[in-house]
């Protein structure tokens, strides 16, 4: 029997699949990533936008056009949030949400297509740990938590991932020494990473303390600004984290701010990006910028596009505002979607000259670069501080100091 599991949105639900398909191997089944013919299909769904939750229903009609006779079997975000959408659709047998991803698994090994099942209710306070997946890629994703009580007015995560709650260290650990010489860097990554410990007495900062003596090159995923202080970021130089921190920022104007029911302000963030600076003096900071938010006016956006300039940002990941029915923005008056994009359009402007400037700056600098992909004799990866990295003279697999001397193609060279 083989069984494709195939996943749409983050790496969490990627992370999550490959638990699945561990699961399912366990028990004999023979299991794929690929979207092929098969016996069955179990579909991992997003539901972060609108576009998102119509990508993964689509996505059901792809999957009949490779079998059209396989029971399809639904679990993630989407269904979470609305189950029936997906019982209702041909083909799809069991339907389950972003928790209990056991019971997917039972679902299928149990094979019983007679009648349709929908186990989709109220996500547990606990954390679901399943099999550690077979992580042979060259950058492993290690998932630490899950759930988000933030409650940002636009987003629907928190009632379709539910409450934060903590992997335990043990586990986690477990994960990473399984990893010692299959790879040479790991992500941690997570709903809300920053939230991490506490729900069970730990922290974020005791977890990172702890992966100091393992020989691999570290990551954190999505950072809030307010975990940032100069304890966690002493542990991070001493555990040999990388100086590249993805901090979401959403907007850069106060008022915009706080009718998103952010925890913050653009004094404390930019705080935080000091305090980066002076532990981290090269560091890498990327950012996501919603564009059009509804009590978003001409003068804030402005505010936000001068904001992200003074904050000299290596990247910006930009989105138009999506409402999100059952979200607190979504029943705001609303900006048109034209005057969003447009926003977007313009922001995107000043982040090509803000990437542009930073790439700049690693010129004649000392760099580590991980090589992971060669294609025509070019070895390419990313350095410490997620800058794209071309060489000549490496290898794909390869850890290496470079000193880049002119920008080419996406990064330095």
């Amino acid at each position: 029997m083989l069984v494709s599991v195939l996943t749409l949105g983050c790496k969490v639900n990627e992370v999550e699949s490959r638990s699945i398909m561990k699961e399912l191997s366990n028990s004999g089944i023979d299991v794929t990533e690929q979207l092929i013919s098969a016996d069955a299909y179990v579909l991992n769904t997003c539901a972060v936008t609108v576009e998102a939750d119509r990508k993964c229903r689509q996505y059901i009609g792809k999957i009949r056009k490779q079998n059209p006779l396989a029971p399809i079997y639904v679990c993630g975000c989407s269904s979470q949030n609305n189950p029936s959408r997906y019982l209702e659709m041909e083909n799809v047998v069991f339907v389950s949400g972003s928790g209990k991803k056991r019971e997917v698994i039972s679902a299928v090994l149990s094979g019983s297509t007679k009648e349709k099942q929908s186990t989709v209710s109220e996500i547990s306070c606990e954390y679901e740990e399943l099999a550690i997946p077979d992580n042979v890629s060259s950058r492993i994703f290690v998932k630490i938590q899950d759930g988000c009580n933030n409650f940002c007015s636009y987003c629907i995560i928190p009632f379709v991932r539910g409450r934060e709650r903590s992997r335990s260290q043990d586990e986690i650990l477990k994960e990473i020494e399984a990893s010692v010489g299959k790879t040479k860097e790991i992500v941690l990554t997570g709903i809300n990473v920053s939230s991490y410990g506490k729900d069970i007495g730990s922290s974020l900062k005791e977890l990172c303390s702890k992966l100091g003596d393992y020989p691999i090159r570290k990551r954190l995923s999505s950072l809030e600004c307010n975990v940032i202080d100069d304890e966690l970021l002493e542990t991070l130089k001493n555990s040999g984290f990388c100086d590249h921190f993805h901090l979401s920022l959403q907007s850069g104007c106060d008022n915009v701010l706080k009718a998103m029911n952010r925890h913050y302000t653009t004094k404390i963030y930019a705080e935080k990006v000091d305090l980066i600076r002076k532990h981290f003096p090269n560091a890498g900071i990327t950012t996501d910028i919603i564009t059009g938010f509804p009590t978003e006016t001409e003068e804030d956006f402005l505010t936000t596009c001068d904001f992200a300039k003074s904050m000299a940002f290596s990247d910006i990941h930009i989105f138009p505002y999506s409402e999100r029915p059952g979200t607190r923005a979504a029943r705001m008056p609303q900006i048109e979607m034209s005057e969003r994009r447009m926003r977007a359009a313009r922001l995107a402007e000043i982040k090509k000259k803000l990437v542009n400037d930073f790439l700049k700056k690693q010129l004649g600098k000392t760099l580590e670069v991980f090589f992971e992909e060669e294609y025509d004799g070019i070895a390419e990866g990313y350095s410490s501080n997620y800058v794209r990295v071309y060489s000549t003279s490496a290898h794909s697999g390869e850890l290496l100091s470079v000193t880049p001397t002119k920008l080419y193609r996406k990064g330095v060279k």
